[in-house]
């Protein structure tokens, strides 16, 4: 199973370098990493300088640069245009997939039916902090949902079975989604294909964060009539009670986390009913940027 790994990028200095490493050090037995290509939309820090040393010891690093920051989604269909295998995996710039991740997250694809599939995404966060418990308890809500109807983030794989996605999505994975279950497939999620990622580290970055989101989900809602599984309220209230624990912290921080996520819905509906804003080229999150290593985690 030949894969193209496409990585939209803007401003990503601080992780690009670790994430193509990670890339290179996957260990594969039953796929072939053809080519990684990098979409980096006017960056303006070290990141196509960073890019260019790894393409230049790494035949299968590219490197595709836009003079013009035009949202993620433009990035992605200039992946798909480049992309020569049948299997496509679009990766976020900041995350740390584990070395099996990529194999893991492309078996399910031995089944035809099988359209598209995500990994498993795990926060770097201090889960003692309440900032860094809102990251943990918003993953696992997504890994407990997913476990029942999958909703995919973050680092995904699809059947190049589409040319492009719509170029004001402000819900890319989302999107995909629908093209790819809009050609009758099934989505697949590999719960044990754990990629690594890093949280808002403040409320500001945070509601911003999640008012984009809503406001984009309630736009693809709008314009094709598909709702991913995260909007399903009854699978997202049932993933709140899996993931409670006997911790005090759990049950001290989960109703402020649950109201403060109505309070960014309420944010993203504002912006999209009223304001009429489909947000498909958004702020950087600064402090999601410098996620660690992920070695805490693999220990707890």
């Amino acid at each position: 199973m030949n894969i193209s790994i496409g990585i939209c990028a803007y401003n990503e200095e601080k992780n690009i370098g670790r994430l193509l490493e990670a890339l290179q050090k996957q260990k594969t037995a039953r796929i072939n990493i053809v080519e990684i290509i990098v979409v980096s939309s006017a960056c303006r820090d070290r990141t196509d300088e960073i890019v260019k040393s790894f393409a230049a010891n790494d035949p299968r690093i590219r490197l595709i640069q836009q003079s013009g920051r035009k949202g993620k989604a433009s990035a992605i269909n200039l992946f798909l245009k480049a992309a020569a295998c049948e299997i496509c995996v679009l990766s976020s710039a900041d995350v740390i997939p584990e070395e099996e991740t990529i194999e893991k997250m492309c078996l399910p694809f031995g089944e035809k039916r099988i359209g598209m599939s995500g990994a498993h995404p795990v926060p770097t966060n201090d889960k003692k902090t309440f900032i860094g418990f809102l990251s943990h308890f918003r993953w696992r809500m997504s890994h407990e949902v997913s476990l029942f109807k999958p909703v995919l983030g973050e680092l995904v794989a699809f059947r190049k079975v589409i040319t492009e996605v719509p170029g004001n999505t402000a819900v890319d994975e989302s999107s995909i989604e629908w093209k790819i279950k809009s050609l009758s497939y099934e989505l697949a999620y590999a719960p044990d294909a754990v990629v690594y990622n890093k949280g808002p580290e403040t409320l500001r970055d945070l509601i911003s964060q999640r008012r984009r989101i809503y406001s984009g989900q309630l736009y693809l809602r709008k314009t094709t009539g598909y709702a991913a599984s995260s909007q399903n309220l009854l699978l997202v209230i049932k993933a709140v009670f899996r993931t409670m624990d006997y911790g005090w912290r759990s049950w001290l921080w989960t109703p402020p986390a649950i109201a403060l996520e109505a309070y960014c819905r309420m944010l993203g509906a504002y912006d999209f009913h009223i304001k009429k804003k489909n947000p498909y080229i958004w702020d950087m999150a600064a402090t999601t940027k410098t996620i660690g290593n992920g070695e805490d985690l693999k220990s707890k």
